[in-house]
């Protein structure tokens, strides 16, 4: 009895997260939206937190340097993370799953849990302004706009979302008792 309502309540969940994964992915057949979303998301492969660690050097010299090496550790961390994840879970990304959803985006792989970009943006934002609570209103926004566009351009379901950004927030706190 008690596996039948857990079974029920996990398909309600499935259900509800394929259904807000659907309705937010048709904001992609926007061409603005697609297009800035696009682009929001290239610039959370990486090039957006380069940009940051590059600014912070320029602008700290070598007192940028340690918080730099705390990012990028934390991103190589990050990787090995999300990646060992979906090797496990192997759920695939929604436009391979429903017919209702438009692929706008480029994958990067198969597998969709958890999202690396959210997981990256949460763990990179919280060091960031661990160190430079000052960048809060570039950083923050853009961390929020990375985690939308996942599903928007559907590649990834809101709960791959919701546990990549519970996995950074955690893989960053982790790193602030480490350090």
């Amino acid at each position: 009895m008690q596996n039948r309502l857990l079974t029920n309540y996990l398909q309600r969940i499935c259900a509800l997260d394929s259904a807000l994964c659907i309705k937010v992915n048709r904001s992609s057949h926007y061409r603005l939206v697609r297009w800035s979303f696009r682009l929001v998301s290239r610039l959370g492969d990486g090039m957006f937190w380069y940009a940051i660690m590059l600014g912070i050097i320029l602008t700290q010299g070598q007192a940028g340097i340690l918080p730099c090496l705390h990012m990028i550790t934390v991103g190589l961390i990050g990787t090995v993370l999300y990646k060992w994840l979906k090797g496990r879970t192997l759920r695939p990304r929604p436009y391979a799953v429903h017919q209702d959803i438009w692929l706008a985006g480029k994958p990067l792989d198969k597998f969709s849990f958890p999202s690396g970009h959210t997981l990256h943006a949460v763990a990179f934002s919280m060091v960031a302004l661990h160190h430079y609570p000052e960048l809060a209103p570039l950083i923050i926004p853009f961390a929020v706009l990375v985690a939308m566009s996942r599903v928007i351009l559907g590649l990834h379901y809101p709960s791959d979302v919701i546990a990549g950004a519970i996995l950074g927030a955690l893989l960053a706190t982790a790193s602030f008792l480490i350090l």
